[in-house]
């Protein structure tokens, strides 16, 4: 009788632990699905390179600003007078000099229009362009005066020679009506040349030819300034 006691009793513990065993695998399946969630996986990223930096841009420079030093010189200066320059803004220079017998030849003309006329024509020689400073300087025979330049005559700008071109003045040697005074006939001409300062003969004088029965000239002698053109200078 005690043994089958017995025997029901240890039934009856396994069937209990079983039984709990039971209920506590459910709790656990539970706390899986109702308990706290699950980690979230983990993602493993690479990281990524920075970004290149932009290129920093090189810096601007300005052009050098302009300097009387950087500045090509004048191409259209002239001599001048005490301050080398004239009215003209002309400067000496190595390429050019000032128009006189040595660099020149000059030749006088007499004129059929306008009459009692004589065309000097002073034509460039020399290997450097020439100026022809106002008017010439003329004596005939042994007259001790230069006759007096016509004013009105004064051209805009100094007369510039290159080397083989032609200046050119014209003198009016007496008057067509008699109205001159006193004359006398000559058979010879020096031509001198003034310098950039207008009021001095430079260099050597020209002594071109005249006709052999000489000109006749009388009180009323003058001359134009020095012309660049023909017409301008038989135009007085």
């Amino acid at each position: 009788m005690s043994r089958l006691h017995t025997s029901r009793t240890r039934l009856a513990g396994v069937t209990t632990l079983a039984l709990a065993a039971l209920l506590l695998t459910a709790c656990d399946n539970d706390s899986d699905k109702n308990g706290k969630p699950a980690a979230a996986p983990v993602v493993t990223t690479t990281p990524s390179a920075p970004a290149a930096a932009a290129p920093t841009a090189a810096p601007t420079t300005s052009a050098p600003a302009d300097t009387p030093a950087s500045r090509a010189p004048s191409s259209n200066t002239k001599p001048g007078s005490a301050s080398g320059q004239d009215s003209g803004g002309r400067t000496d220079s190595g390429n050019s000099v000032t128009c006189e017998g040595s660099n020149t030849k000059t030749v006088a003309a007499p004129l059929n229009r306008p009459i009692n006329h004589v065309l000097l024509t002073v034509t460039n020689t020399g290997g450097k362009t020439c100026y022809l400073y106002g008017y010439p300087a003329l004596r005939f025979g042994a007259a001790q005066s230069v006759p007096p330049a016509i004013e009105e005559s004064h051209p805009q700008a100094v007369v510039t020679l290159k080397p083989g071109e032609s200046g050119y003045a014209s003198v009016n040697l007496s008057a067509a009506d008699g109205s001159g005074g006193s004359g006398d006939t000559e058979k010879s001409l020096t031509v001198y040349f003034h310098g950039p300062s207008g009021n001095q003969n430079v260099g050597s004088g020209a002594t071109p030819s005249l006709p052999a029965q000489g000109l006749y000239i009388d009180e009323s002698l003058k001359t134009t300034y020095w012309q660049q053109s023909m017409d301008d200078a038989t135009s007085w």
